[in-house]
C-alpha cells in the first residue's frame, strides 16, 4: 500500500500545487520561467504514476476487501466509462457545444470514472485510488470555480462529433482488450 499511496500524494499533490499553494507556482515560474515548472510538474506526475499504478497492482493483490458490490454495480460502471470517455476526449479539442456546457470536462471524466470504479469495487485499494481520485476531482472543481471558469469561443458541433466517436472507440477498445491489456483485470466477466 505504501507505494500507491506515495503514488498518490507524488501524482495528486503535484496537480494540486495551483489549488493549496499558487504562489509558489507562480514565483517558480518567474523566477526560472515556464518551461522549468512544466519540467518539475511533468517528472513529478510521471514518477508519480508510475508508482500509483504500480502500487495499486501490487496493493490489490493483498487489500483487504471492505465489501462485495452486487453485480449490478459494475453494470452501472460500465455505462458510466463510455461519457467519461467522451468528456476526457472533448477536454483535447478545441470548444465544442459540451465543452462549453461542462467548462471542465476532464475534471468532470475524472470524477465519473472514479465514483464508478467505487461503486464496482470493494476491496481498500480500489477505495485509496478511486475515493482519492473523486475527492481531488471534487476540490479541483470548486477551486476551478472560483478562480473563473474559462471563456470559449463560438462553439462548433464537430468537435463534440469528434469526441463522441472517438470516446466511444476508446470505450470498446477497453471493453474488448484494453483494459484487461493494461490492468490485468476484464471490465466484464466471462464466465
Amino acid at each position: 500500500m505504501v507505494w500507491l499511496i506515495l503514488g498518490l500524494v507524488l501524482f495528486l499533490g503535484i496537480h494540486s500545487v495551483r489549488m493549496v499553494a499558487p504562489g509558489f507556482r507562480d514565483r517558480l515560474i518567474a523566477e526560472r520561467g515556464e518551461s522549468a515548472w512544466k519540467g518539475i510538474y511533468s517528472v513529478v506526475a510521471l514518477i508519480g504514476l508510475v508508482l500509483l499504478v504500480w502500487g495499486f497492482g501490487q496493493a490489490r493483490q493483498v487489500a483487504p476487501v471492505l465489501w462485495v458490490p452486487p453485480t449490478f454495480m459494475a453494470h452501472i460502471n460500465l455505462l458510466l466509462m463510455l461519457p467519461a470517455l467522451i468528456l476526457l476526449v472533448a477536454s483535447q479539442l478545441p470548444a465544442g457545444y459540451m465543452k462549453r456546457a461542462v467548462k471542465h470536462p476532464m475534471i468532470l471524466a475524472v470524477k465519473i470514472w472514479a465514483f464508478g470504479h467505487l461503486l464496482a469495487n470493494g476491496d481498500l485499494a480500489s477505495l485509496l485510488l478511486f475515493g482519492a481520485f473523486l475527492a481531488w476531482g471534487v476540490w479541483n472543481r470548486i477551486a476551478v470555480k472560483r478562480r473563473g471558469d474559462p471563456v470559449f469561443g463560438e462553439p462548433k458541433a464537430m468537435y463534440d462529433g469528434i469526441a463522441a466517436v472517438v470516446g466511444t472507440l476508446i470505450y470498446l477498445w477497453l471493453i474488448l482488450q484494453g483494459h484487461l491489456w493494461l490492468f490485468g483485470v476484464p471490465p466484464i466477466a466471462v464466465a
